[in-house]
């Protein structure tokens, strides 16, 4: 998967288009990310014991990886990623339109 944790992303489908988040956790395994504050869902939750308390708790659902992508550094721009071999043998993200290195 070509966006990570921590990485700044742009929705660009569905109902959140054009919002921006940081990525909380990645699930490479569905091809799915979980963004800050992006596809918000509401469950009816039960009181357990002590530790949880019942009612509606809103919470981010796992987004597609298809319809986000990953903001550049440099530029700031929306952007494919793109691969490049550093001189020591390094593999890095580069932005596809500034074609700078992406940390």
């Amino acid at each position: 998967m070509r966006i990570r944790k921590d990485d700044t992303v742009v929705i660009i489908a569905g109902k959140d288009r054009g919002k921006k988040g940081k990525v909380r956790r990645a699930l490479p395994n569905e091809d799915k990310l979980i963004v800050e504050g992006i596809n918000m869902i509401k469950r009816h939750s039960r009181a357990r014991r002590a530790t949880r308390q019942a009612g509606i708790i809103e919470l981010e659902a796992p987004i597609c990886v298809s319809k986000l992508m990953l903001l550049c550094d440099k530029c700031g721009n929306p952007t494919r990623v793109n691969f490049r071999f550093l001189d020591d043998g390094k593999k890095v993200r580069v932005c596809n339109s500034c074609r700078e290195v992406i940390g």
